[in-house]
């Protein structure tokens, strides 16, 4: 997909099998994967391949569960366990992989996110 799709477009992304996706569903694929997105000039060269680490390490998981406990949504609780973790900043924008920037949503929760662009703060 191109960036302008990642970061919000209207335009369909492609597997490598040809097969369209939404950007919807794109966007939430990027979101799940090991991505390290790749900037080519106009003749398909690598000119920057992104920040390496996507994923917080299970360190950060830990010291993020033990703060927030469960998914992060006024009327959830869902434990840590069976959330994913969610860049408060979207990652492909810019968001950093740190546990400052980390909130635990359960699948539903995160997929919402994703559609709505709704946030949620950290509970008490």
């Amino acid at each position: 997909m191109t960036l302008d799709t990642l970061n919000g477009g209207l335009a369909a992304a492609h597997l490598d099998t040809g097969l369209a996706l939404s950007p919807t569903q794109a966007r939430r694929l990027a979101c799940e994967a090991g991505i390290i997105p790749a900037v080519l000039d106009g003749a398909g060269h690598v000119l920057d391949l992104g920040r390496k680490r996507r994923f917080h390490t299970p360190a950060q998981r830990l010291a993020i569960t033990l703060k927030q406990q469960h998914c992060q949504h006024p009327a959830c609780t869902t434990p840590a366990a069976y959330c994913h973790t969610h860049h408060g900043i979207p990652w492909p924008r810019g968001g950093s992989t740190d546990t400052r920037d980390a909130v635990l949503l359960c699948p539903f929760h995160h997929r919402q996110t994703h559609a709505t662009g709704e946030t949620y703060p950290l509970r008490p």
